[in-house]
């Protein structure tokens, strides 16, 4: 893959991320996506210098042009986070065949859906049915997509790798009654079993549960401790983040012959 097609590739996805950031915002709240970007402070419209994926953040310093108020850094980080993810993407799976193309594709679209369920969990604490209905339904078609784009039934072991990894997800939520797992980290989990498989799927769970220890340890020693503020963690990130280090970097905890 040629350099200047992984840089167009970057800059692609920070400008899909600064749209993915209005979406995750406007989510669920009766605004729709019409209409120009506006200041949340001051109301007032922003310019098309004002939205620049990254640069405009760096150039006004973090804060509105027209009031002065501070912008958060959730827009700069999404930007680039949505870059990295579509640099890695165009560099694992390059478009260089139909087939492959495919593979981007679907890989891209899925990556847009967890951002968004990343950006809405952190800041509602909730993953939006819709959202990862979406994204499960997605992973499962693809299931029954061969690499040369035709239709085969998978093996049984590929289509219980989702249901298989959710259930414990389901069962603790059922048994703390929603207060040790949302029902919602279930059914992502799903979508997360059949695109990664099941013992890749195991090992970004665990992964996920790791990361979201030491994250959550952190945070009880040093800022609730000097604080005293109390936060609930979500942990659909977590579990996003343990997807993309599997898929991305083929991390594994565990391996079984099946």
């Amino acid at each position: 893959m040629p350099s200047f097609f992984l840089i167009f590739s970057f800059i692609l996805g920070t400008i899909i991320g600064s749209f993915l950031n209005v979406v995750a915002l406007r989510y669920n709240t009766g605004m729709t996506l019409k209409g120009r970007s506006k200041c949340f402070s001051c109301g007032n419209s922003l310019s098309w210098h004002e939205l620049i994926p990254v640069f405009s953040f760096l150039f006004q310093k973090g804060t509105c042009k027209s009031c002065k108020s501070k912008i958060s850094w959730q827009y700069p980080f999404v930007e680039v986070l949505a870059g990295l993810c579509f640099f890695m993407i165009f560099y694992m799976f390059p478009p260089l065949t139909a087939a492959q193309s495919f593979l981007t594709v679907f890989y891209l679209l899925i990556t847009c859906i967890m951002l968004v369920i990343t950006i809405y969990d952190i800041k509602h604490k909730i993953i939006p049915d819709a959202l990862s209905y979406t994204f499960a339904a997605l992973a499962l078609v693809k299931l029954f997509i061969t690499p040369e784009l035709s239709f085969a039934l998978p093996s049984l072991v590929d289509v219980l790798a989702g249901p298989i990894l959710a259930a414990p997800f389901a069962l603790m939520w059922l048994l703390s009654k929603g207060t040790w797992m949302g029902l919602g980290d279930a059914k992502l989990v799903l979508g997360i079993g059949w695109v990664l498989g099941l013992i890749a799927g195991i090992s970004a769970i665990v992964l996920a549960f790791w990361i979201g220890a030491i994250v959550s340890l952190i945070w009880m020693y040093v800022v609730m401790k000097r604080f005293k503020a109390r936060y609930e963690i979500p942990f659909g990130p977590y579990l996003i983040l343990g997807m993309y280090l599997v898929l991305f970097f083929g991390i594994r905890v565990i391996e079984l012959p099946l």
